[in-house]
Parts: C-alpha cells; structure tokens; sequence
C-alpha cells in the first residue's frame, strides 16, 4: 500500500510539473493562415494551429508570429474545447538570440572564457562576470578586470525571454488534455500592399490595354505559408500611437510576378474587399505581385490643356510667359469590359509602341481610390510640338479705392503653337477670381465654375491659333 501511495504521489507531482511546463507550438502545426492587408501598413493574422493542452493552469509559447505584432491586439480562441479555456496572461518576446543579446542577458553573471593554447590546442577554461556591453565587452575575472572577448564566452544556458522567433508567451488554463484547435488573430504591421498598373496606348491614342497588380511587401519578420490572401482597399481610420519598431526592417527580395487570376471583389463596409481565389505564400522579406485585372481595348480620350493663374488679373503684368508647356492627359471610363470594377490607388504606368513594334515609356500618374463608373484621368507629361505665348495686351483700373471695391478690365492674348503634322485641340482653363464677366471674345468659353472660364481651341496642323478675350473683375 505505501509503495502504490508513493507511486500516485510521484505521478501526481509529474502531472503537475508537466502542466506547469512550457509547451510551445510551431509552423509544424499549422493547419490554416489568412491574411488581411489594409492600405496603411496594417494587416489582420489569423493563424489556426492543432496543440496539444495539459488540463489546468499551463503555459504555451506560439512561435513565428509576426515579430511587428501589437500584442494588445492579439486574441486566442480555442475552437474545439471552448468551455473552461481561458487566458490569464500573455507576453510578446521580441528579444530574439543573437550573440550580442545573450551577453547583455548575463550582465552580472558568470560565463566561461575558454582559450585555445595556439601550439598545443589545449582548451583552457576561467570563469569571469560579465559587467558591461556597452561599446564592447568588460568582464571580471578572479584577479583582474579586461576588456575585449579574449577567447570563446560559454554560457550555462539561454534566458527564458530570448527565443531564437519571434514568440507570444500565454498563461492559460485548459478544461482537460486534449488535442485541440486554437486560432491565434492579431494586428501587426509591416505587411503592405499597393496597386501598380501599366497600360500601353494604342497607335491612335483611342484606346488602351490595361493590366492591374497587387504588390505585396512583407518585412514583417515571419513568413505566411499557403496563407488565405485578402486586400482591403479605403482609407481605414486608426487611432495613431507613438510605436517603436521591434525589430529593423530586412532587405526586400523581389520576386517573379506570377500569372495568377483576377482576384474577387466585394464590398465591406464602405470599402472593398479583394480575395485571392488560390493560397499564397507571403515570405519573410519578400515582394512579390499577383495579378489584379486585365481589360483590352478600352476606349480612351487624349487632352492637350493649358491651364492659367489669377495673380495677373489683379494687376498690370506684361508678358506673361514665352513656350509655356501644355500638358498631355488621358481619360478612360472605368467600366464595361473586364473593369467596372473599384479601382485601388495606385501607379498607372503608361507605355507605347514605336515604328519598330519597341513599346515606350511615355508617362505615368497617380490614382486615388476609384469607384465603378467613374472617370480615370491621366497626367502622362508635356507635349513637345504644342505649345502656347502668352501676354496680357491691357489692363485698366475702372474704379475703386481700397481693394475690397475695385473693379478692373484686362484683356489677354494668347497665341498656340501646334508644330504636328496632324491639328489638334487645347483645352484653356483660367481661373479668374472675384466677380468677373467676358467683354469680348475670339473664341466662345465656357463657365465651368463660379472662377473659371474654358475654351477648346482647335490649332491647325503646322500651325497657330490666336486666343483673345477681355474680362471685367469686381472685387
């Protein structure tokens, strides 16, 4: 009877310290990954992984989260057993084991300096305490004190908090052993994604190819392996706090774009939601682009545009500019054919063939987040042959005496210059300020706004087109 009450006492005491031991899980028991990336930097993790608890109070260390998690985010559900599991605490170990860190861990300990004898190769051991790593090594030893590693430091073994990943450290309690499912979600940053898009115009500049992708930036410092892939698109608000990285960013690797599907597209709240209909891997400090649409033929408007200021209706100016550039812009609808779809913001880069069949780069411009429907409008650059002089040809205070009752009449010319072979159309917007109405006019224009007046001048092949008009300003 003694015997069996010591042996229950023994397996009694083994139960308890092996519930109260560490257990640790890893990227081995990872049975599902999703991720979530936001525009800002942002990304939602949920990592589903199979453990094996010890009924009670135990601790359990989940390796490779991402090392830029923000712990106060993170939530652990246990999918199988769900009554009687509960966390008590947690901690994020972001020290990770390097040969610099393990020696600031044992200032003030003992560690073992091991000399190699340089002829005979006889290993010789001192004991010595660590006391400072500042801007290199002091150690103490029996009988004096050196700075420097004057051999091979051993220590006696790794400090609790220093993991070689990335780990969170959880005190929980489980009902009863069992092997169950836990999901792991939480915030981290250092995933990103952007849109890139590049189209080539056609030869008559009516129409274009558009090709859309998803670049993706993981320097997060943990890899997502055959992860559920989603991208939210819109300006999410959070709530900014001073943070301090846990760890540098690594070097990005870039990799091969990968010819994948469209990607699926819903709306979310009030934004919009887009699901990779295949698994992909996201590796640690890796940049890689999956495809987001495709459309051909689209059809597309090219604009020339001269656009003013309104400093030279106040006053008497002269000349107000010689060769002055006009712009070139591009406009597309998004919708019909493969788009119709909202448009993430992005770089649009825009490309075109030469005589030889060489595709060119012509320009690119940024977009903001666009609706189905809407318009795409693209600054590629300045025309080369067009070009505009321009001058004011009179100025005249009509009456006034402070600056809040003047009224002026000033009148303009400007003249634009097409050295095309083919004529073309410029698009002249002036912004005009106060309370203004046309005089006179060689051209008809067209009140746009309450301050600005346009006019669509044609411009003849090889040739020149003189705009004059006169305005009277009230302040």
């Amino acid at each position: 009877m003694r015997t069996l009450l010591l042996a229950a006492g023994l397996l009694l005491a083994l139960s308890e310290s092996l519930a109260a031991a560490e257990r640790s899980t890893t990227l081995k028991d990872q049975q599902e990954v999703a991720v979530t990336i936001y525009n800002e930097n942002l990304a939602l993790v949920k990592d589903t992984r199979k453990v094996k608890l010890i009924g009670g109070e135990g601790r359990l260390a989940w390796r490779d989260v991402s090392a830029r998690i923000r712990p106060e985010t993170a939530l652990l559900r246990n999918l199988t057993h769900a009554k009687g599991f509960y966390l008590i605490e947690q901690n994020f170990d972001f020290d990770l084991l390097t040969p610099q860190k393990l020696l600031e861990k044992y200032i003030g300990q003992t560690v073992s300096v091991i000399r190699t004898h340089p002829t005979s190769g006889v290993d010789t051991r001192e004991e010595a305490t660590v006391l400072a790593t500042n801007e290199g090594v002091v150690l103490k030893f029996a009988d004096r004190i050196e700075t420097g590693i004057p051999g091979r430091l051993a220590f006696k073994s790794v400090p609790e908090n220093l993991r070689d990943r990335p780990t969170l450290v959880m005190s929980l309690n489980a009902a009863q052993n069992a092997d169950d499912t836990l999901e792991l979600s939480y915030l981290t940053s250092g995933l990103a994604w952007r849109a890139d898009y590049v189209a080539e115009l056609s030869k008559n500049d009516d129409k274009l190819d558009l090709n859309g992708w998803v670049t993706l930036t993981n320097t997060s410092g943990a890899s997502y392996l055959n992860a559920k892939l989603q991208l939210v698109a819109g300006d999410v608000n959070r709530v900014r706090e001073e943070m301090v990285g846990a760890l540098q960013e690594g070097r990005v690797q870039k990799a091969i774009p990968m010819a994948a599907p469209q990607m699926v597209e819903e709306s979310l709240f009030e934004y919009h939601l887009y699901t990779l209909d295949r698994p992909t891997t996201i590796a640690e400090n890796q940049t890689k682009q999956v495809a987001l649409l495709s459309a051909s033929s689209v059809p597309t408007a090219k604009e020339f545009m001269l656009r003013g200021a309104d400093y030279y209706y106040r006053s008497s100016y002269g000349e107000i500019g010689q060769k002055m550039k006009v712009g070139v812009f591009v406009e597309f609808d998004n919708k019909g054919g493969n788009l119709g779809i909202p448009l993430p913001k992005g770089v649009v880069r825009v490309y075109k063939k030469d005589s030889n069949g060489n595709a060119q780069f012509v320009g690119e411009d940024r977009i903001d987040h666009t609706p189905k429907n809407e318009k795409v409008r693209l600054k590629l650059g300045d025309a080369f042959d067009v070009t505009a002089d321009k001058k004011q040809t009179s100025f005249e205070k009509i009456s006034g005496t402070t600056r809040y009752n003047y009224i002026f009449d000033a009148a303009f010319e400007i003249v634009l210059k097409n050295a095309k072979d083919e004529a073309v159309t410029v698009k002249v917007i002036e912004p005009i300020p106060g309370d203004w109405q046309m005089q006179s006019e060689s051209h008809p224009h067209v009140k746009e706004a309450s301050n600005t007046a346009v006019w669509q001048v044609n411009v003849p092949a090889n040739g020149k087109t003189k705009l004059t008009y006169k305005v009277r300003v009230r302040y």
